[in-house]
């Protein structure tokens, strides 16, 4: 409900771009969607599943601190080399080079997909600064 009431960006703000009210609206219907289907697995009498998380749970909500400290005082992208990178590990991944190359590619994807390709900017920080000039 709270983010159909943002208003639309300016056409002058963002250009040809996505409206930024769009994702929480997507994300929001897709949510909803998972808990119907939710709801409707548990009406058929599917069991609950066991309630206990296995250990790369509780180090994954602690990587996810992580990443909100260095985001907030390093860099964005540099957080999420680092966590996808020590997630990877955690996860059961022996092959380090594979975990370095997944934390180095997927945000440099994102990172091009928004940059390029939706026209949304990175907040600054120590490599995007170095991207932005």
């Amino acid at each position: 409900w709270f983010a159909l009431q943002f208003d639309e960006a300016p056409e002058i703000v963002i250009g040809p771009a996505m409206q930024p009210r769009s994702f929480p609206i997507f994300l929001a219907a897709i949510i909803a969607v998972l808990n119907i289907a939710l709801i409707l697995q548990l009406a058929a009498g599917a069991r609950m599943p066991e309630a206990r998380q296995p250990p790369q749970t509780w180090v994954t909500i602690a990587l996810m601190v992580l990443f909100y400290l260095i985001t907030t005082y390093a860099d964005m992208v540099l957080a999420l080399t680092v966590v996808i990178f020590i997630m990877c590990i955690v996860w059961g991944e022996r092959r380090y080079w594979l975990a370095g190359l997944v934390a180095v590619i997927t945000p440099l994807s994102i990172f091009i997909l928004f940059d390029q390709v939706l026209q949304v900017r990175f907040p600054r920080g120590i490599l995007t600064n170095l991207y932005y000039g």
